[in-house]
């Protein structure tokens, strides 16, 4: 997803809900309609949600400091975490207690044209900006349904505008329903149910959100395509035979980490390794330019052990299981007579690497022990 697609977006909705905020709140001054308020402070939230998601996209393009040293790429996910808490609070908590209220005291709405003007006045600005966002949407959203763009999307603006636009649309068609029938039946108790069920909308939206950048800001995974790509581009079947094992994870929407352990041939000379991890960073930029952060380690291939499994994050000290078998050194330390561990680390089962683990932000490699010892990432099992 394009951070120029999610920008045009987000302000084409803030527009449309700055016009709509402004005429909901005209027509509720003259009509005393509550569903004409609690539209107005719905969109007064939407309006401040999407200078919200504004902001975040640029304090994400900060640069890297040595106490962030990945950079600020989440703080997309933050403050799209923050609409969904703004969204929850201030336009489905206010819409439900401004229904309740209307319920257990109606009154008749006067100047009728007021509110039912401005409504369908919403429902067009609304609708435009949903097809802004759709339009952005099938840029990126390629065979996927909504549902799994929704779920699946790496960059949060889309996915938060697109929800709160079909939200303020929905909102709007009951906000019209409750006004239309309390005019008909001359009860206003009407226009406090219309109220009430735009507040349980909101919130329900609210939740969804909250839920799809809680996991965002955990921490995800490339994409299954991506993850292919990455695993095709890797080996290249001469110095680079096989991947041990593969961990990716989105710094923020644009930006990825790759980490590996690759298995090399066991005559190669350190220099023959490190061109050979240098062409590999290369091949995987290529496939996946969103991989910024690459972290390569070469290692001898055990087939034995690989046959039986390995956990790369599981304790030194954990016995082992049949998906986790024991290797022949570990219980040895790198300080016990008698051992020796390369700089490049042990192999799945146990061998010597013939050179240093690698890493590279910027496409670079070294291999020298401390390059390896301060940078290659290693599982816990001295792996």
């Amino acid at each position: 997803m394009s951070a120029s697609g999610g920008t045009k977006a987000i302000v084409a909705a803030l527009s449309a809900n700055l016009a709509i905020a402004v005429a909901k709140f005209v027509a509720f001054l003259f009509s005393g309609s509550s569903s004409m308020l609690a539209e107005s402070v719905h969109s007064v939230a939407d309006s401040g949600n999407q200078g919200l998601l504004l902001l975040g996209g640029k304090r994400a393009k900060r640069q890297a400091t040595p106490e962030h040293p990945f950079g600020y790429g989440r703080e997309r996910y933050i403050y799209a975490f923050l609409v969904s808490i703004v969204l929850f609070s201030v336009g489905g908590m206010f819409a439900i207690y401004e229904g309740y209220e209307k319920i257990k005291h109606p009154h008749e709405i006067e100047a009728w044209y007021w509110p039912v003007g401005v409504l369908v006045f919403a429902i067009i600005a609304e609708g435009y900006s949903f097809r802004t966002a759709i339009a952005e949407s099938n840029q990126t959203r390629g065979k996927l349904s909504w549902t799994e763009f929704i779920r699946r999307a790496k960059a949060p603006e889309l996915p938060v505008v697109l929800l709160e636009d079909f939200g303020a649309l929905v909102g709007l068609v009951l906000a019209l329903g409750g006004v239309g029938l309390a005019l008909g039946t001359g009860n206003g108790v009407w226009d406090g149910i219309g109220t009430l069920c735009i507040g349980v909308l909101l919130i329900a939206i609210a939740i969804v959100l909250a839920a799809e950048t809680k996991s965002l800001l955990l921490g995800e995974s490339a994409g299954v395509e991506d993850v292919e790509k990455i695993k095709a581009s890797v080996v290249d079947g001469d110095t680079v035979t096989r991947i041990i094992h593969m961990r990716t994870l989105h710094l923020g929407p644009e930006e990825l980490l790759v980490a590996a352990k690759i298995a090399v041939r066991h005559d190669e000379s350190a220099a023959e390794i490190a061109d050979a991890i240098n062409a590999a960073e290369a091949r995987i930029r290529a496939a996946v330019p969103i991989a910024r952060v690459i972290y390569l380690e070469p290692d001898i291939y055990n087939e034995r052990a690989a046959a039986a499994g390995t956990n790369p994050g599981k304790s030194p000290d954990a016995p082992a299981t049949p998906d986790e078998p024991a290797t022949p050194d570990a219980s040895a330390t790198p300080d016990a007579p008698g051992t020796s561990e390369a700089p490049g680390g042990t192999g799945t089962g146990g061998g010597t690497a013939p050179g240093a683990g690698a890493s590279s932000e910027t496409g670079a490699s070294s291999p020298s022990p401390a390059a390896s010892d301060a940078s290659a990432p290693r599982d816990d099992s001295g792996h």
